[in-house]
């Protein structure tokens, strides 16, 4: 990832309703959920949550798949992994089993 990319997922993530978003795609797994669930869920218009899931798919947090004419979202685990890995990139001066704790509390089998 490089640090245009880490800019636009870090944006993606620091507004209130596209963290929500992120954090309900990340608790449902890889199965993900239609927009409008996503939004029924969380209590916010259907317009609205279209924006957010742009916003955080353009910043690559979040994958589509369609299914006729509903489009189920996802989190994009890849995209989120290659963040955590740019932040921790230079991590610990050179001493990465510093950073182990950290590494093994967000690796998961996602």
């Amino acid at each position: 990832m490089d640090k245009k990319s880490a800019l636009a997922a870090l944006s993606a993530l620091g507004q209130d309703t596209r963290l929500e978003v992120f954090r309900l795609l990340v608790q449902v797994g890889a199965d993900g959920l239609p927009a409008g669930e996503i939004g029924e869920r969380l209590g916010i218009l259907q317009n609205t949550m279209s924006t957010h899931l742009k916003i955080l798919s353009h910043a690559g947090l979040v994958r589509t798949e369609r299914e006729g004419r509903l489009v189920r979202y996802a989190a994009d685990m890849t995209g989120f992994r290659d963040l955590l890995a740019y932040l921790m990139e230079d991590c610990c001066n050179g001493r990465p089993e510093l950073c182990r704790p950290v590494i093994n509390a967000v690796t998961c089998d996602c």
